[in-house]
């Protein structure tokens, strides 16, 4: 028996992995201490933990652990390394450049450090969410002083050109800020290759918990300077102070190692069912398309579906499904996806998509499954619409 409603949302969190759950418990209550007392047991079996946790991050993004910086999640990430960057570099008459189709947490923060006197570049991206290198190498100035792009979209999965973007930031002797939150766990990493400096992630994306993410910074060759955004006890080695989540970091530990095993072959099944799913999704329904057909994430698509908006398919499989329209910190007020808008499509167009994205726990019943209803539901809504309209 299926249980429902059959969750597709991925991309928005992951359950937590009963591994990941069980390896955090006895840091609620046997193992209990603060990781920065340095006086008693209590606090230095708290400080192993974590640093075995940050050890087990590290290798699964090609880092030593020394560059690990622990946060609250993505958001805080991105905050610290954006604002950290322009702070070191002297704000006023800096530049950084960025694309139109970034997750809130980025393109929020631009617009705030454009407050400060920061001038920022938003790149165009073509109909499949690319952007074009001839256009990032172009938009470069003497005061750049960032390049801030994503892995992988959170809305349509499409991968950019990682190392290239890394090649060139190097090329101009340029920091490499680099959200990897939908990526990490899901594709390999290896911030080394990409030539990344900054990069951000969370724990809830790889089947760990909320409220734990953290900041790749580079030691070397470049140094970043970054300067600290949260003040108070000068934890995290100066650049993030405040008491430390043991069991959640330890729970991220779990849950990166965990990734670093499976990886591989989970990915291979994922993109096997979610290929399946949208080739029925595009037999069966005319005019369905996938919005992004480029390079992408194996578990995750974005579906154009015709005549019938976002909101009201969601509401008619709400029992059944759980899907959205896009990303999950875009506010209480449902507005088009400026993703899709970046893409070129319609608010109209973009309205009418939905995201699927599905993960370690999903069953193959589950797609089939899914497809039915879905199928069964835009039927009866464009049966509705019909039967409206002819009155």
């Amino acid at each position: 028996m299926i249980k429902t409603p059959i969750y597709l949302d991925y991309c928005a969190t992951t359950p937590c992995d009963p591994q990941v759950v069980q390896k955090m418990l006895p840091y609620f209550t046997d193992y209990f201490g603060n990781a920065a007392s340095r006086d008693h047991i209590y606090g230095w079996q708290a400080k192993d933990a974590v640093e075995q946790a940050r050890e087990q991050i590290a290798r699964l993004i090609g880092a030593s652990s020394n560059q690990i910086v622990f946060t609250s999640g993505a958001t805080e990430s991105i905050n610290l390394a954006l604002k950290g960057v322009a702070e070191a570099k002297g704000m006023r008459g800096k530049h950084i450049i960025t694309t139109k189709a970034e997750h809130k947490a980025v393109l929020d923060t631009c617009r705030y450090l454009e407050q400060k006197g920061v001038a920022v570049s938003y790149l165009e991206v073509d109909n499949d969410g690319q952007i074009g290198l001839d256009a990032l190498e172009k938009a470069i100035r003497r005061e750049t002083v960032c390049i801030a792009i994503m892995w992988a979209n959170n809305e349509t999965g499409i991968i950019n050109p990682v190392k290239k973007i890394g090649e060139i930031a190097r090329k101009y002797n340029l920091y490499f800020m680099c959200d990897a939150t939908q990526a990490i766990g899901k594709i390999p990493i290896d911030v080394d290759e990409c030539h990344i400096d900054l990069m951000a992630f969370s724990a809830h994306k790889l089947y760990g918990p909320k409220g734990v993410g953290a900041l790749f910074v580079r030691g070397r060759e470049p140094k970043v300077d970054l300067w600290q955004q949260q003040h108070g006890g000068n934890h995290e080695r100066g650049k993030r102070s405040g008491t430390l989540n043991t069991p959640g970091i330890v729970g991220f530990g779990e849950a990166a190692n965990i990734c670093y095993e499976k990886m591989s072959a989970e990915g291979e099944r994922l993109q096997k069912w979610r290929n399946q799913l949208e080739k029925n999704i595009i037999a069966d329904i005319r005019g369905a398309h996938i919005n992004g057909r480029g390079e992408r994430l194996p578990h995750v698509t974005n579906i154009f579906f015709p005549e019938i908006e976002g909101e009201q398919l969601l509401l008619a499989i709400s029992r059944h499904l759980a899907l959205s329209r896009g990303s999950a910190c875009s506010g209480l007020v449902q507005q088009p996806s400026h993703v899709l808008l970046a893409m070129g499509l319609s608010a109209l167009e973009a309205q009418q998509s939905l995201r699927i994205s599905i993960g370690r726990f999903t069953e193959e019943k589950d797609i089939e499954v899914s497809f039915g209803i879905l199928s069964d539901t835009l039927r009866k809504l464009w049966l509705t619409k019909q039967t409206s309209i002819s009155y």
